[in-house]
Order: structure tokens, then C-alpha cells, then sequence
């Protein structure tokens, strides 16, 4: 048997699926006892973003030339983006919002997101035609079709990233909804003892950085920018665009209006606290009555087979044996 045919045999193919699906496996399982400590990681990038702040605050009072202190990206990715243009043809005015809601600042993700877009489509039609023509995957169908389903993951590649990012924005937001509700209350403990906003905001990242990486570097990186920048009202804006959670952006109006016209403080945050516990609340819920119905299936196909076989196999076997 030579390497195409074993490479395009179901045995094979079966065989590797298992293996990916038991690696899986057993990575989902192990993944948190070997998973690294990224708090101490990520809080330094939110204190080399503060140094940043403070460079460009510095920088835009001395009224010197310009700094450039984001990431830059890498040579070559950026010159092909901007050989085609791509920033004006692929970029929408919401991607920069949502890469920030993904966790990812600056000009570096940007640009490797846009190249990414060009750069998959091609890769993944060349593997697909390679797996089709070369390895002889279906060759009994006819080319033509082999040749659109290749140009169809070329399409799927094209789309891969904004699936990506999809999903990491949806991902930091269920975490931050399981712990805003209790930072809020902290953070009402400590301005009702007498700290300042931006006090209680870094007592908040450095208390609940254990539980949640990104609830403590939002809360660090808004500190920052409440520190630096010139109208405190940006700050909060900000840190609602990084979220775009509802339930964040009325804390944020919240905590404006609070500044702006002189009400307590300690009153708005713990109004805020209640409703983000009990959207919280109402979100394990809706998740609660939605398992029953998700649960029909898997409970027909596996479960009523093996109850079947238990009620009736011994009566099965008494009559085969008269």
C-alpha cells in the first residue's frame, strides 16, 4: 500500500478522527490543571499601556513630534495590506470596536486580521486542491465538482477569521457578565469606605484578577485612562466599547451622570449591581429552560435503546429459548 492510498483509506481516516477526538478529549479535561498563569502577563501589558498613556499625554503637552506607541505591525504584513488597499476595501467602521472587544489593541491586529482575510482563502484552496487532485480524495466524482467544493473552503477560509473573532468576543463577554455583578459590589465596598473611583477601580482588578484575567485588565485599563486622559467621560465610553455589554454601558452612564451632576455614587453602584445580578440571573435561566428540548435528542438515540434492551432483553431471551 503506498502513501496515497493509506492516506485516502476510511480506515485511516477513522483512525485519525479518533485520535483527534481522544486528543481533544484530553486536553479539554487537562486544559485548566496545565493551562499558565496569564494574570501576571496580561497586567503587565495593561501597566505598559498605561506608560503609554502617559508618553502621549506628555508627548501632546510638550507639543513635540507625534509618537507612535502602539504595536506596529510586522514589515511585511503591513506593506501587503497596504499595497491592496485592503484597510478601505475589508475594514468596516466597526472593526477596530470589536477587535478591542476581543481583546486585541492597537494597529499589529488590525493588520494581521485584514492579511489574514487574502491570505487564507488561497492556502486553503491550494490544500483543498491538493487533497482533491493529487491525493485522489473522490476521484470517482467528477472534477468539476471536486473543483467547487475546493473553491467553497477557499470561500469558508475567507470567513474564518471573522468566525474567530466571533467567538473570542463572545467568549470574554459571558465571562465578563459571570463576573462584573460581584466586582461591582466590591467596587461599592470600597467607595462606600471612602476611596476614590479610580481607587476602588484598581482595588477591583487587583482583587478579582484570580477569577477573571479580563475583568481585572478592563478595570486596569479603564484606571489608566481615567488618570490621563483629559475628559474622564471618554474613559468610561471606552471602557462600555471595549465590553459592549448593555449591562456595562449603564454602569458607565451611571457613573457619568454621577460625576456630572453631584448624586451618590455608592447609590448608582449598588442600583447597578442588583440589575447585573439579576441579568445575570435571567441569562442561567433562559440557559436553564432551553437544556430540556436540546436534551429530546441525545436522550432518544442513546438512552431509550439501552432502557429498551434492559426492560426487554430478558423477556427477548425467554421466548427464543421455548
Amino acid at each position: 500500500m503506498n502513501l496515497t492510498s493509506l492516506l485516502i483509506s476510511p480506515a485511516f481516516l477513522a483512525s485519525l478522527l479518533a485520535a483527534l477526538a481522544v486528543g481533544a478529549t484530553v486536553l479539554t479535561l487537562a486544559g485548566p490543571l496545565i493551562q499558565p498563569d496569564k494574570l501576571k502577563s496580561r497586567m503587565k501589558s495593561v501597566a505598559i499601556e498605561r506608560e503609554k498613556l502617559r508618553q502621549r499625554e506628555r508627548a501632546r503637552l510638550n507639543s513635540k513630534e507625534e509618537i507612535h506607541l502602539r504595536n506596529t505591525p510586522k514589515a511585511m504584513v503591513q506593506r501587503i495590506v497596504d499595497r491592496f488597499n485592503l484597510r478601505k476595501h475589508l475594514e468596516d467602521g466597526t472593526l477596530k470596536d470589536r477587535l478591542r472587544m476581543a481583546g486585541f489593541r492597537g494597529d499589529a491586529p488590525l493588520y494581521m486580521f485584514l492579511f489574514m482575510q487574502i491570505a487564507l482563502p488561497p492556502i486553503v484552496f491550494l490544500v483543498a486542491l491538493f487533497y482533491f487532485f493529487v491525493l485522489g480524495v473522490y476521484s470517482d466524482r467528477p472534477a468539476v465538482l471536486r473543483f467547487a467544493i475546493a473553491l467553497g473552503c477557499g470561500l469558508v477560509g475567507f470567513f474564518a477569521p471573522k468566525i474567530f473573532l466571533s467567538n473570542r468576543i463572545q467568549k470574554r463577554q459571558i465571562e465578563f457578565q459571570r463576573v462584573f455583578p460581584d466586582s461591582l459590589d466590591l467596587m461599592l465596598i470600597c467607595v462606600e469606605a471612602g476611596m476614590s473611583i479610580e481607587q476602588a477601580m484598581r482595588k477591583v482588578s487587583e482583587e478579582v484578577g484570580a477569577r477573571s484575567v479580563t475583568v481585572a485588565e478592563e478595570f486596569a485599563l479603564t484606571t489608566a485612562e481615567l488618570s490621563y486622559l483629559q475628559e474622564r467621560r471618554v474613559a468610561y465610553e471606552n471602557f462600555a466599547k471595549r465590553t459592549g455589554l448593555s449591562g456595562v454601558k449603564d454602569v458607565t452612564t451611571a457613573l457619568i451622570q454621577a460625576e456630572r451632576y453631584g448624586t451618590p455614587l455608592a447609590h448608582a453602584l449598588r442600583v447597578m449591581a442588583q440589575e447585573n445580578r439579576d441579568m445575570r440571573m435571567a441569562e442561567a435561566e433562559k440557559k436553564a429552560a432551553a437544556l430540556p428540548p436540546k436534551l429530546t435528542v441525545p436522550m432518544i438515540v442513546f438512552f431509550l435503546p439501552v432502557l429498551f434492551v434492559v426492560i426487554l432483553g430478558p423477556a427477548v431471551i425467554r421466548v427464543m429459548a421455548l
